[in-house]
């Protein structure tokens, strides 16, 4: 009788596991959710889920949103501290589920990156997250939210600027023509003399768009928080590594199976990035050794990563891309009407 109570608890935990991690029905999980398109005079949600901000972050950063023609709600932790982190997991956990069961928020900002997101996966709550569907973008280590929140509620998200990005107008007009306009727009560097295309692999090739920081990425592998890696368009961005970094994140990328799946392939921009101390391969020659093997169309300089001016690219949805150009094209909106 004692074995069968706790056969019978054990299958509870694991069936109560089971629907926080996997929260959608079988007809629901391949349909992708498009968020409603932002219009001058919705309010934005600023929220602190990974570093610690304080109050001068927040003003900048209401002023910049102002200036978009949006208001700003902050969340209920914003301004917590707990070590390093903006918060204790379950506080900054709750900041992200209320910012999407608010029905006055259109869309979700972070104020900024750091380490702290990975944290809180467990915590969220993806069925309410999919049936409020809403804007929500960042970068760095915000990749870990925007990956689980596109892996487990199946609902397009962005990869751009976080609340205390420097808002030009490069940043800017991406943001505005693909949220606000509902625009399938071809992102290209503005200026190839300043940013130059590096081609590892010539060739075009079409997939869903995923991808963010390589360390956030990488931390994240083996955990259920990842999407379909199928005949994807994989983008990588990274700041401060040594390239022998670099290396062994592509490698775990690699030994994952996840780089054999991907049928095209985007590093940004590595900012601040180093040969290190020891004899080192160039950035390039790491990226050669890894994708060439792969056959598939791949570029290094993409306006990707921790610089100022940022594309917005949306997660998850359809694009094709040419290497030879350094073009991404969407071949669908990110962001729906209504």
């Amino acid at each position: 009788m004692l074995i069968k109570r706790r056969q019978f608890l054990t299958t509870c935990g694991i069936a109560t596991l089971a629907t926080q991690i996997s929260p959608l029905t079988a007809e629901s999980a391949n349909t992708i959710r498009k968020p409603p398109r932002l219009q001058v005079g919705d309010t934005v949600g600023l929220i602190a889920p990974a570093g610690i901000v304080d109050a001068k972050d927040i003003e900048a950063a209401q002023q910049s949103i102002l200036q978009l023609g949006l208001k700003v709600k902050l969340g209920k932790h914003i301004l917590d501290r707990y070590g390093y982190l903006a918060g204790r997991d379950s506080d900054r956990a709750q900041d992200v589920n209320l910012m999407f069961s608010d029905r006055s928020i259109k869309a979700i900002i972070p104020m900024r990156g750091g380490w702290g997101c990975n944290r809180i996966l467990p915590l969220l709550n993806y069925s309410l997250i999919r049936s409020h569907p809403k804007i929500i973008i960042g970068y760095s280590d915000i990749t870990t939210l925007l990956l689980a929140i596109n892996a487990r509620s199946q609902m397009i998200t962005f990869h751009g600027p976080v609340a205390t990005s420097t808002w030009n107008q490069f940043t800017v007009d991406y943001f505005k023509r693909i949220l606000f306009n509902a625009e399938a727009v071809t992102m290209q560097n503005l200026n190839p003399s300043q940013v130059r295309v590096e081609i590892i692999a010539p060739g075009k090739a079409r997939g869903k768009l995923v991808g963010g920081n390589l360390s956030v990425l990488s931390a994240m592998v083996g955990s259920p928080y990842l999407p379909s890696w199928n005949k994807s368009i994989l983008f990588v961005e990274e700041v401060g590594e040594d390239v022998y970094r670099i290396d062994r994140m592509l490698t775990q990328l690699k030994t994952a199976g996840i780089l054999n799946q991907i049928a095209g392939f985007i590093f940004g921009q590595c900012s601040k990035c180093s040969l290190g101390d020891e004899p080192s391969f160039t950035l390039m020659q790491v990226l050669q050794q890894h994708i060439l093997p792969l056959g598939i169309p791949a570029w290094y300089g993409s306006m990707i990563g921790h610089i100022k001016d940022k594309f917005t690219l949306p997660i998850g949805v359809e694009v094709e891309i040419d290497a030879e150009l350094g073009t991404i094209q969407m071949l669908e909106t990110a962001v729906s009407l209504v």
